[in-house]
This record gives C-alpha cells, sequence and structure tokens, in this order.
C-alpha cells in the first residue's frame, strides 16, 4: 500500500510549485496587440493572473477573453478609419509622385502621431481622475507591469502605482528603442525612416544626422507635451516620458541579431525577436487542397498588412496580371473588388492563415510589406520576400532582409506590371534568395533558448526579485553634458589653456630679463 501510494504522490514531488503573480498589462492596439497577445497566452498557461487596460473602441483587443480581465476606459476617439483613408491617399500620391500632396500627408502624418499620443494620455487621465479605479489599481497590489512603450501611458502607470516595469519593445513614443537606453553612435546606427544601413557615406551620414533631428523634434514638440501635461499634475516633482523609459527594468526587445544590424546594447536589453513564430500548423482542407494543386511550381503568397482593405484598382490590375503569367499558385490577400486580369491560378482572400501558410513546404515566396510579424515570420520559416514597403517601420525591415540578399525591394511609386513580375520571378528562380533566408532561418532558431522562454524567464525574474534595478544604468539621471563628458572636456581644455599661457608669459618674463639684461650691459 505504502509502495502504490508514492508512485501516486512522486509526480506530484517533482511538479515545480506555480507561483503565479499579478500582471498589469498596458498594451498598444492594432498590429502590436498581436505579439503581447501571445506573450499574454504563455503567461496565462504559466499561472499568472493578467489584467489588461484598453480602450472601450478598441479594435482588436476584446472585453471579455479567457486570458485576463479587462479594465475598459471610456474612449471617443476612433482612428481606424483616419489610417485607412490616409494610406489610401498615400499609396496614390506614391504612385503619381506629387511632392505637394506628400509633403501635404507628412505633415497630417506628424499631426496623427500627436493625435494618437493624445487620445491615450486621455484614457491615462480618465484612470487617474476615477477614485475608484485608482483603488481598484493599488488595491490590486500588481507584481509587475507589461507594456508597449509605442505608448506612454503604462510607463506613467507603474511609476504612479511604484510596480516594476518590463516593455514589450522595440519602438518607443518616438523611435527606435535603442536610442532611448544604448549607446547609439550616428557615424554607423542607421535612424529608421533614413533607408540607411550601417555602411554609410558620409552623405548618408549628413542624412543620418537630419533624420535624428526630425525623431528629437517629433519628441520634445508634438509627443512630449501630451506626456508633460500628466506629469506636471499627478507626479510630484514632474518627471519626463523619456527618463521613465529608461528607468525600465527589462526591455524585451522585438529583435535579435540576425535581423538587426551590429550595435552596442545594455544589459538590461533581452532580444527575443520571433518569439511569435511557431511551428506551421495543419491549413484548413480546402485550403490545403488549393495548395497541393500547385504541384512542382509551388506557391507564392501575397498579402500588405491589416491596414490596407484595397489597392488601387489600376494598381490591382496590373499585379494580378503579372501573376497570371506563372505557372505557380497564388494565395492574395486582398479586400477590393475582383481585378479583372485575375488569371485562374489566384486565390483572393479576406484573411489567411498566414504562419501556417509560410510553413508550408510549397510556399516558394511571400510578396510582404514588411511589417515586423510578417518578416520575424518569413525568417523563421526559411521564405524570401519580395517586398513592398508602405510607411512606418516596413522599409527599413525589408532594408536588412534584403542587405542579407534574402529580399528584394520595389517601390511603391515604381510597381507596375513588369516591374512586379521581374521581381517575383527574380526571387522565386534566384537561388541565392531562398539559400539567404534558410540560412538566416537557422541562425535564428541556433540558440540556447527559445526566445519565448527567454521572454518569461525575464518577466518571472523581475516579479521574483521586485525588480532589476542592478542591471539597469543610471546614465539616464546625467544632463546631457556629463553624458557625453562635455564639462569634463571643457575643464581639460580650460586648464590647458591655462597652462600654455602661463608657460607663455613665463617664457616671455625670462626672455624680456635676458634682454634687460643686455641692455645693462651695453650701457656700461
Amino acid at each position: 500500500m505504502y509502495t502504490i501510494l508514492c508512485v501516486f504522490l512522486m509526480p506530484l514531488l517533482l511538479t515545480p510549485p506555480c507561483d503565479g503573480g499579478k500582471i498589469l498589462v498596458v498594451p498598444m492596439d492594432g498590429s502590436h496587440w498581436i505579439n503581447m497577445k501571445i506573450m499574454i497566452e504563455e503567461l496565462h498557461a504559466r499561472g499568472h493572473s493578467i489584467d489588461v487596460v484598453r480602450g472601450s473602441t478598441s479594435w482588436y483587443i476584446t472585453q471579455d477573453s479567457p486570458l485576463y480581465t479587462s479594465i475598459t476606459i471610456p474612449q471617443v476617439e476612433y482612428m481606424e478609419n483616419f489610417l485607412g483613408e490616409f494610406l489610401k491617399r498615400y499609396i496614390q500620391a506614391q504612385r503619381e509622385k506629387s511632392q505637394l500632396e506628400f509633403f501635404t500627408l507628412t505633415k497630417e502624418f506628424f499631426s496623427m502621431i500627436s493625435t494618437a499620443h493624445s487620445i491615450y494620455s486621455d484614457i491615462l487621465v480618465r484612470i487617474l481622475d476615477d477614485e475608484n479605479m485608482v483603488k481598484r489599481l493599488v488595491a490590486a497590489q500588481y507584481d509587475l507591469v507589461l507594456t508597449d512603450p509605442c505608448i506612454g501611458i503604462g510607463v506613467l502607470l507603474a511609476k504612479y502605482l511604484k510596480v516594476p516595469i518590463v516593455l514589450n519593445v522595440r519602438w518607443i513614443t518616438s523611435g527606435e528603442g535603442h536610442f532611448a537606453i544604448a549607446p547609439s553612435p550616428l557615424s554607423y546606427i542607421p535612424v529608421p525612416g533614413s533607408g540607411l544601413t550601417h555602411k554609410m557615406t558620409f552623405t548618408e551620414r549628413i542624412k543620418n544626422i537630419l533624420f535624428h533631428g526630425i525623431i528629437v523634434y517629433q519628441q520634445r514638440f508634438m509627443v512630449g507635451p501630451s506626456y508633460d501635461a500628466i506629469c506636471a499634475k499627478y507626479f510630484e516633482g514632474g518627471c519626463d516620458i523619456i527618463s521613465l523609459l529608461q528607468q525600465a527594468d527589462i526591455w524585451l526587445f522585438r529583435s535579435d541579431f540576425v535581423f538587426e544590424f551590429p550595435r552596442p546594447t545594455m544589459p538590461n536589453v533581452v532580444y527575443i525577436g520571433g518569439f511569435q513564430c511557431k511551428p506551421a500548423r495543419p491549413l484548413p482542407p480546402d485550403l490545403e487542397q488549393f495548395v497541393q494543386s500547385a504541384g512542382e511550381h509551388g506557391v507564392v503568397v501575397m498579402t500588405l498588412g491589416t491596414l490596407v482593405d484595397a489597392l488601387p484598382d489600376s494598381l490591382a490590375d496590373e499585379i494580378a496580371g503579372a501573376f497570371a503569367k506563372f505557372p505557380h499558385k497564388v494565395i492574395w490577400r486582398h479586400k477590393g473588388g475582383r481585378p479583372s486580369a485575375l488569371g485562374n491560378n489566384t486565390l483572393m482572400v479576406e484573411w489567411m492563415p498566414q504562419r501556417d501558410l509560410l510553413g508550408h513546404p510549397q510556399v516558394k515566396a511571400f510578396v510582404a510589406h514588411g511589417g515586423t510579424n510578417g518578416v520575424q515570420e518569413a525568417i523563421y520559416h526559411g521564405v524570401p520576400v519580395l517586398g513592398i514597403p508602405l510607411f512606418f517601420d516596413q522599409f527599413d525591415n525589408l532594408l536588412r532582409l534584403q542587405e542579407n540578399g534574402a529580399a528584394r525591394i520595389i517601390k511603391l511609386a515604381d510597381v507596375n506590371g513588369q516591374t512586379f513580375e521581374q521581381g517575383l520571378r527574380d526571387v522565386l528562380h534566384r537561388d541565392s534568395y531562398r539559400q539567404n533566408m534558410q540560412r538566416l532561418s537557422r541562425l535564428h532558431k541556433d540558440q540556447p533558448v527559445a526566445p519565448m522562454d527567454h521572454a518569461t524567464f525575464w518577466l518571472e525574474y523581475v516579479m521574483r526579485n521586485k525588480g532589476a534595478a542592478h542591471l539597469r544604468t543610471d546614465s539616464y539621471r546625467m544632463p546631457w553634458y556629463s553624458y557625453y563628458s562635455i564639462d569634463v572636456l571643457l575643464v581639460i581644455l580650460a586648464f590647458a589653456t591655462l597652462l600654455l599661457c602661463s608657460t607663455l608669459v613665463f617664457f616671455r618674463f625670462l626672455c624680456c630679463r635676458g634682454s634687460r639684461a643686455k641692455s645693462k650691459q651695453k650701457r656700461m
């Protein structure tokens, strides 16, 4: 009897205890939520209790979920329609090469960014002005705040609650995250939007500095004021959103050096690029049948992201006509009308299981806009890319693949039937594209710990240890002139100048004294 009891109890003794923490998640909506939700799924599976702050007009963050409890804040503004309309006008301006319209759209884009931060700041104000909400948040005694710093309200809320914070990050309130926390010499670190690599000529370095100036201007005058007002009202002594970001315990960075150009980093930056990638699951039967019907030629997958409802009719017709010339099967996510030139080899869908398709052995190429999720999934599954970047970070993402020989870029203004056909033929028929992408895939997978396990370890590490201050530099406390040692250089320069002047005065004194002695001797 004792032996039987031991047999049943042994598995319980060997199972590690589950000490779930309480986590407050402040996400960014849209495609960023896709990443955050995958992380939430893993944390939920590991026994953690999760609350998610969402606006009432959220696009993708649902009110009810088995994974988390929602904290829904009334929100009047809704920006999805604006983004859709903006993108249509942007595509048209690129196609028509209208400089005036492009300049107008650039101004509207910066205004949109400023408005977005104001909208999210309003969510935080509604939280902090609601006494019952504040009491609820304080009473919850969270172990951790997990936030996407593309918006700043999660960082501010963590400071208000005095809770350790982890960032699920690639972008901060303005620009790319590394520029806020790690040394970023502009001589070889390309600024997002510059379209440059880490190998820059003198002219390109000038361009890089100018683009960095635009980001600094954006943070200081277009983004910062929304958060400065909150800091002044709710935090004694005020605060600064960039300094608060720099105080974060851990930065879970959605990138890795298979994809990113080499650059300096910091001990509290943890690279989890591709953490959302998983082996492909079986396709739905009808889709699997279509894929298998491609035979030896294989399949091309095309999508330009969730924001593109429809391409201009003329462009869609040219792309459809180009696809029709290939023996391959094509799966194209397209919500617009059916192009007149659509071939029998092309299946148009409003949604596709992108991850599972890219992992299918029949898929030979991926036509994409260059979003971070799609690029990392292409790397994971080793599928070469024909890139048509639209805006945000998409060109920079694709440029990194192109520099590694794993993608080819066609600028939106240059896309037509002929350029699209030629670009796709190159990606499909030049073996170097697939070989280079598969090399990146092998490098990405060749690591001791899977990115998701790496991410959850550090999240739980921060909860176990009530933060990770020992990994964080205090450079953010230093004024800029101290950070760059300008004050030290000025003191050294002043001392050197004083020493030089003293030496000159001393020698002049000796020379004058010698001259007077000679004069006396002559008079005698």
